[in-house]
């Protein structure tokens, strides 16, 4: 099992951070963040959105496809 407590590699254990310095180093680090404009996001939303109905159709077509395939198979027509 690990340990409780953060060990650092010369045996000295760490001292753990308070949520307010915490908070204040998510706040700092948000506010590096480069955000999308509105253009971008609504490009990044219509390819995504491209891409998945895509690929849903190709499995889709893909499993109808083998579906058929593997019932001629196992249903195929008795020879007389």
């Amino acid at each position: 099992m690990t340990e409780s407590k953060a060990v650092r590699r010369d045996g000295s254990a760490e001292k753990r951070t308070s949520p307010v310095t915490f908070y204040r180093q998510v706040v700092a680090e948000l506010r590096k963040v480069v955000w999308p404009t509105q253009e971008q996001l609504v490009t990044y939303f219509l390819v995504t959105m491209v891409f998945v109905v895509f690929f849903m159709a190709l499995v889709s077509a893909l499993d109808l496809a083998f579906g058929k395939l593997v019932f001629e198979i196992f249903t195929g027509q008795d020879a007389q």
